[in-house]
């Protein structure tokens, strides 16, 4: 008896994982994986995150109205798994260091003002809250709502010889947020 409870437990837990990994496969396919780079002075920052789709919907914008990311409210930056920053040296973002490593990128959208989050959680999969004593970076940045519409999100970096300061750029429907930082030397 007590063999037989063990293998239908064991071929539960089996299916559950395949169940699983179909579903992280699957949803892959809705929002794939993309990376944004930035190469300058010895400084290298890799940023990975999953790019979901407009598709119609509101995005950013209050609950009411039906936004799928409600102003005020933890968002992912991205789909599936945590959107990750590493680097190999240490920034500035408006006055705060970013030590070298590799984080979590979160955010609070705002009308106005977004609140960027850096965590020491990076290895999460999800849309569950990381603890926020984990916590290394917290700043607010201007979001601007009237740019060129993106059916996709697009993280990228601003640079160029003319530009004093390079930045993140996060861009998805009509909605861009700018994250300035300076290479710490």
């Amino acid at each position: 008896m007590l063999k037989k409870i063990l293998l239908i437990t064991a071929g539960v837990l089996i299916a559950l994982a395949l169940l699983f990994t179909w579903f992280k496969q699957n949803t892959k396919k809705a929002s794939p994986y993309s990376t944004a780079s930035f190469s300058k002075d010895g400084l290298s920052i890799q940023i990975g995150y999953c790019q979901p789709s407009a598709k119609g919907r509101v995005i950013f914008g209050e609950e009411q109205a039906g936004a799928i990311q409600p102003y005020g409210q933890y968002w992912r930056v991205g789909a599936n798994e945590a959107t990750t920053l590493e680097l190999n040296g240490d920034i500035l973002i408006n006055g705060n260091e970013l030590k070298a490593g590799k984080y979590a990128l979160y955010a609070y959208p705002g009308a106005e003002l977004w609140t960027i989050c850096m965590n020491s959680d990076w290895d999460r999969w999800g849309a569950t809250e990381p603890d926020p004593k984990k916590d290394v970076l917290r700043t607010e940045v201007q979001a601007t709502n009237n740019a060129d519409r993106k059916e996709m999100l697009q993280i990228s970096f601003e640079t160029g010889d003319s530009i004093q300061k390079p930045a993140i750029i996060i861009h998805w429907d009509k909605t861009l947020v700018k994250v300035p930082f300076t290479i710490k030397k």
